[in-house]
């Protein structure tokens, strides 16, 4: 199923800005590259939209490819100026809760349930079913651009590691306007949130969604060294609190693996 004649009309209402192209390599490269070009062009909440992605990032610089129609990629324009800057960093992890939320919605019904896994991996009953990397536009502090790779119809033959999950491989048929509208009214919520002040709602919420609190779990860092505990909680900034006996690490940036 290609995407739809129609667009996304729900998805449209809410943004200043919607553009769907047929392919791209990297809808993130795009945009920033759009955004830098004209950022009056590039209001807050634009956002592009494909269904064949060919060259997608993730973090670490990872390449995140699907076969063309079984998942969308999107990205979003955020204007973090409105945000203060102590508050930033909960930008990505926003958006990880809002997708988390987004996910649970169109599962309702179907019995999966979806978590967020720090800092902002959508999980299916322990599946990945979207990642999302932000990035800052080059040359300024406060633009922001959220990229997503959902998996929508990828078939159980198609998915690319044992870890992974889609709607379709869990017998779901998703309804990919909805899906993103819910996505873009969460997120703008929290954004708004942090633009009030208010990150202890902020805090709360992902917090709430992080099925990666209270667990044991294998974090590998930037700088090659692997630390292992539970994960406590999350601090003001937004950064998860491992502690392995009298050890307590907080960790910024890092590949999360839930050992237990």
């Amino acid at each position: 199923m290609p995407i739809p004649a129609a667009g996304y009309p729900l998805t449209a209402a809410l943004s200043p800005r919607l553009q769907v192209v047929e392919t791209t390599d990297s809808t993130n490269a795009d945009v920033v590259a759009a955004v830098a070009a004209d950022p009056a062009g590039w209001p807050h909440l634009s956002l592009l939209v494909t269904d064949d992605q060919r060259a997608g990032r993730g973090r670490l610089d990872r390449t995140w490819t699907a076969p063309a129609g079984t998942a969308l990629a999107v990205s979003v324009v955020v204007d973090a100026g409105r945000i203060p800057m102590g508050m930033r960093g909960w930008i990505p992890l926003a958006a990880g809760a809002a997708m988390t939320r987004a996910v649970a919605s169109r599962l309702a019904g179907h019995g999966p349930s979806a978590q967020l896994k720090w800092p902002n991996d959508v999980l299916v009953d322990g599946g990945k079913i979207c990642g999302i990397l932000a990035e800052v536009v080059p040359g300024t502090l406060d633009t922001v651009v959220i990229g997503s790779g959902i998996n929508t119809r990828m078939t159980r033959a198609d998915l690319p590691v044992s870890t992974a999950t889609s709607f379709a491989a869990l017998g779901v048929e998703v309804d990919e306007d909805r899906l993103l509208a819910d996505y873009l009214e969460s997120l703008a919520a929290l954004l708004a949130a942090l633009s009030e002040g208010d990150v202890a709602r902020v805090h709360r919420d992902v917090e709430k969604l992080c099925s990666t609190v209270g667990r044991e779990v294998s974090v590998s860092l930037p700088d090659g060294t692997t630390v292992q505990g539970r994960a406590e909680r999350l601090d003001a900034e937004g950064r998860l609190v491992v502690e392995s006996g009298t050890i307590q690490t907080v960790v910024a940036a890092g590949d999360v693996v839930h050992v237990r």
